[in-house]
């Protein structure tokens, strides 16, 4: 569980909600529900029509490493990388195919396999490359999904908000209800501006943050791959890995 996400929607309540009551007005005054339609429903609607839908959908399911990110394995990669080097070192590149074997990683099974049919380190890295950055740009996709909420957000809060003023408009001759009205119609600028800079924007840049750890822990293996592919010795291998923890 990642405690600084928990810790920041908590602050983030208490923020709007306490200063709401210290201001004297009703929490129960947030609580609209078409102005919660216009907002939630329109961004989706808006960020649907701005990505496909397995992007979409692959950006929903990335929402969860917000409070549960993939554990990091930047460690045990280094650790594996060394075990390889000292393998093909003693035993020779050949010897490295029982790894592929061992491996459920297509991206590590592509890099020991170049390595064992003779890839030289050039090509090795040239190869890796494409799919780290194809890999990457797959990621950043779909964390863009909720980079798009956070932009489309407002903007519904404002129609939200000109939607509501059109119906006070409409009820000029009964005074007493204006400001009621008023107050209901801003309602939806507060979903579209409080969702986007609490909830869509942080989440699309935790998403980010995970997805470049995740880009680092692929940069391990080819590093290392390469260092085998040159015959350097394993500790310098490892001393040059560490430095992407």
């Amino acid at each position: 569980m990642d405690r600084s996400s928990l810790i920041g929607i908590v602050l983030g309540l208490v923020a709007i909600l306490g200063g709401q009551a210290m201001e004297g007005g009703h929490i129960g005054l947030f609580l609209q529900p078409a102005a919660f339609v216009i907002v939630v429903i329109g961004t989706t609607a808006a960020v649907l029509l701005h990505h496909p839908l397995p992007v979409f959908i692959r950006g929903l399911r990335m929402a969860k490493w917000v409070f549960r990110p993939p554990e990091s394995e930047a460690g045990a990669l280094i650790r594996r990388v060394v075990q390889w080097s000292h393998t093909a070192r003693q035993e020779g590149v050949l010897a490295l195919e029982k790894y592929v074997n061992m491996s459920r990683d297509p991206f590590q099974k592509t890099g020991l396999q170049l390595l064992i049919d003779g890839a030289d380190a050039a090509k090795l890295r040239d190869t890796l490359d494409v799919q780290i950055v194809s890999f990457e740009t797959a990621e950043r996709q779909a964390a863009r999904v909720w980079e798009a909420a956070g932009g489309y957000a407002p903007t519904l809060g404002i129609l939200g908000a000109v939607m509501g003023l059109i119906q006070v408009m409409e009820n000029l001759s009964d005074p007493s209800k204006l400001g009621a009205g008023i107050a209901v119609a801003f309602i939806a600028t507060i979903y579209g501006v409080g969702l986007a800079n609490l909830v869509f924007l942080p989440i699309a840049n935790k998403i980010k943050f995970t997805i470049a750890r995740r880009v680092a822990e692929h940069e391990i293996i080819c590093d290392g791959l390469m260092g085998i592919a040159h015959g350097d010795n394993p500790r310098i291998i490892e001393a040059r890995l560490k430095g992407y923890l």
